[in-house]
C-alpha cells in the first residue's frame, strides 16, 4: 500500500491491464463518485469505429479499477451536507467512506466492519457486462447536478457577492477571488445562497441548515463548515474561470472534470491525464500533496512491469504481495520520489517488520474471521463515542490479474479445499 491517490477516469484508461495492476498495488486509491458516474455514462455512447460497443468499454474500465487496497468516497455533495450540519470532516488525506457496521466481538473489543462495498461489488459486475439499471439513474442524476447548473440563478447570486471576472488574467487570480470571497466575512448568507445553487440542496433541507447555522451564531462558511467552504471556492473559481476565458465554455464535460478537485482533500496524489487538471489543479493543492501528470506516471508504470518480470517464474508465483513489498528505481524516479515524499520510513520497512510464525498468523486470521461474522453492536445514549479496537475492509480480489499473480498461484480458500482457480 503507497501514497493516498485519487485518479481521474482519463488516467486509468490509458493504463493497459498490467500497468493498473502496478497503480493499484503501488497506490491506495481514493475511488471518487465521479469516477463511477463517468465511466456509467460512456454506456449511453454508441458502437466505437472500431466496432466495440459501449458495454465493452465499460468492461474494460472495470479490468482496470483497483482491488487490492483503495476506497470509494463519499459523494461531495452528501459530505457538504453533513458538514452544514455540524459534521466533521477531515481534510487531510484521508478517505471519508460510508458502509461501516459496529460490531463488538466476543472479546469484548469493538471492531468496525466494512463489507465490500456496492461499488466494488458493481465494477464486479461490469466486468462481465452485467449492468443494472438502478446504476445507471443514479449516476444519471450524480451527472444531472453536475451538468444542468440554473445558470440565471447561478449568476444573479455571482452579481450578488460582487464577482466581476473581467480583472482575472490566470487560474492563480481566479483562485486567490473565490479564496477572498469565500472566506472573507462579509455577505455570509450570500456565500450560503449560491452553495445551495451549485448543488441543487431542497429547500426543505435548506431550512434545516440554516437552523443548524443559526444555532452557531451565522459564522462564517470558512470557520462553520470548512468542506462545504471547499466546495464553494471550486465552484466559484470555475465559473470565474469560465467567465474569463481561462476555461473553455465549448466542453459540457468540465463541469464534471473540475468537481475531482473537491475530492483533492481526500488524498495525498492527483494523478490525471486531463489538460484541464494539469492547468488548475495545482492552485488547490496542499503543500504536502502533488500532482502527477497522468503520462508521466504510465511510463514509470511500464517501466515497473518490465522489470518485476525479470524475476524468476518459481518468484513470479508467489505473488505481488510477497516479492512486490516497494518499488523498483533509482533515486529521482517518479515512484521512488513519491514514495519518498509519502511514505516515509518504507525504506525501513524490513527492518522494523515482525514475522509472525504459522501459528500466529493462523490466529490473527481467525481473529480477523470472527470480528467479520460478530454481531452488530447497540449503541447507547449514554455511552460517549470511542475509538474501535479493529476495523475489517472485506473485498474480493481475484488470484490472477493481467499476466500477474496478485495472490499466490497455490493459496487455498480454506485449509481444507484445493488450491483456488485463477
Amino acid at each position: 500500500m503507497g501514497p493516498i491517490a485519487l485518479f481521474d477516469k482519463s488516467f486509468l484508461q490509458s493504463l493497459t491491464v498490467d500497468e493498473s495492476v502496478w497503480f493499484d498495488h503501488f497506490f491506495y486509491s481514493n475511488i471518487c463518485p465521479l469516477f463511477y458516474v463517468e465511466t456509467l455514462a460512456d454506456l449511453t455512447k454508441g458502437t466505437t469505429s472500431t466496432g466495440r460497443t459501449a458495454e465493452d468499454t465499460v468492461r474494460i474500465i472495470a479490468d482496470k479499477t483497483p482491488v487490492l487496497g483503495g476506497a470509494p468516497c463519499v459523494h461531495h455533495r452528501e459530505l457538504v451536507i453533513s458538514n452544514l450540519m455540524g459534521q466533521s470532516i477531515p481534510m487531510n488525506g484521508q478517505i471519508p467512506r460510508a458502509g461501516g457496521r459496529p460490531v463488538r466481538s466476543a472479546n469484548g473489543k469493538r471492531g468496525l466492519v466494512f463489507d465490500e462495498s456496492p461499488e466494488a461489488k458493481a465494477f464486479a459486475r461490469w466486468q462481465q457486462q452485467d449492468f443494472q439499471e438502478v446504476e445507471r439513474a443514479h449516476a444519471r442524476g450524480w451527472r444531472e447536478m453536475l451538468t444542468n447548473l440554473d445558470l440565471p440563478a447561478t449568476s444573479a447570486a455571482m452579481r450578488a457577492l460582487g464577482i466581476n471576472s473581467r480583472e482575472c488574467k490566470t487560474v492563480e487570480q481566479a483562485h486567490c477571488i473565490a479564496m477572498q470571497l469565500v472566506h472573507g466575512r462579509t455577505l455570509p448568507f450570500e456565500q450560503m445562497a449560491l452553495l445551495f445553487s451549485f448543488l441543487y440542496i431542497p429547500p426543505d433541507l435548506q431550512r434545516l441548515i440554516l437552523q443548524r447555522w443559526a444555532i452557531d451564531q451565522n459564522r462564517p462558511l470558512g470557520e462553520y463548515a470548512p468542506y462545504a467552504a471547499h466546495v464553494l471556492v471550486v465552484e466559484i473559481f470555475f465559473q470565474i474561470a469560465l467567465a474569463a476565458s481561462l476555461i473553455s465554455d465549448g466542453r459540457a464535460s468540465n463541469r464534471v472534470d473540475i468537481s475531482y478537485l473537491c475530492y483533492l482533500p481526500f488524498s495525498m496524489v492527483f494523478i490525471s491525464s486531463d489538460k484541464l487538471h494539469k492547468k488548475c489543479a495545482g492552485v488547490f493543492l496542499r503543500k504536502n500533496q502533488d500532482f502527477v501528470w497522468g503520462p508521466d506516471l504510465k511510463s514509470e508504470l511500464a517501466r515497473q512491469n518490465t522489470d518485476f518480470g525479470k524475476l524468476p517464474q518459481e518468484v513470479l508465483e508467489t505473488g505481488l504481495m510477497k516479492f512486490a513489498g516497494a518499488p523498483l528505481g533509482e533515486e529521482g524516479s517518479l515512484l521512488i520520489t513519491l514514495w519518498d515524499r509519502h511514505m516515509r520510513g518504507w525504506r525501513k520497512r524490513d527492518e522494523n517488520s515482525v514475522s509472525l510464525t504459522p501459528e500466529a498468523e493462523k490466529r490473527l486470521i481467525e481473529e480477523m474471521k470472527a470480528l467479520t461474522k460478530a454481531p452488530m453492536a447497540r449503541p447507547s445514549v449514554d455511552e460517549e463515542e470511542v475509538e474501535v479496537d479493529q476495523m475489517a475492509i472485506q473485498r474480493l480480489v481475484p488470484k490472477r490479474k493481467g499476466n500477474w499473480w496478485l495472490l499466490p498461484k497455490d493459496l487455498k480458500a480454506n485449509d481444507d479445499d484445493e488450491p483456488i482457480g485463477a
